[in-house]
């Protein structure tokens, strides 16, 4: 699970570092505002090993799709990445209290 953790950690840093350098200027409004919002919220539950159902980034890539019509956008892949790791730490956690 440690190795999960650290994998999704990592990711949500590659979205906001992603957000804050080539969406400087749009992360104060909308919907990249929200999921900025969530991610950094996001990663201050996993840096204080609070509990991981308290985050908050599942949709980002939905959210993003309504808003833009930007299939290309590298974005959207970390978005992704960072939600299948969400859902696999779930399932980790899921098992584990089996």
């Amino acid at each position: 699970m440690d190795n999960k953790k650290k994998q999704l950690i990592d990711q949500i840093k590659v979205v906001i570092n992603n957000l804050e350098n080539d969406y400087y200027n749009e992360i104060t409004r909308g919907v990249l505002q929200l999921i900025y919002k969530r991610y950094k919220d996001a990663l201050d539950v996993m840096e204080n090993n609070e509990d991981i159902r308290e985050l908050n980034i599942i949709g980002g890539v939905r959210a993003y799709m309504d808003s833009y019509n930007d299939y290309q956008n590298p974005l959207l892949g970390e978005l992704h990445k960072a939600e299948n790791l969400h859902k696999e730490l779930h399932l980790v956690l899921d098992l584990n209290k089996k």
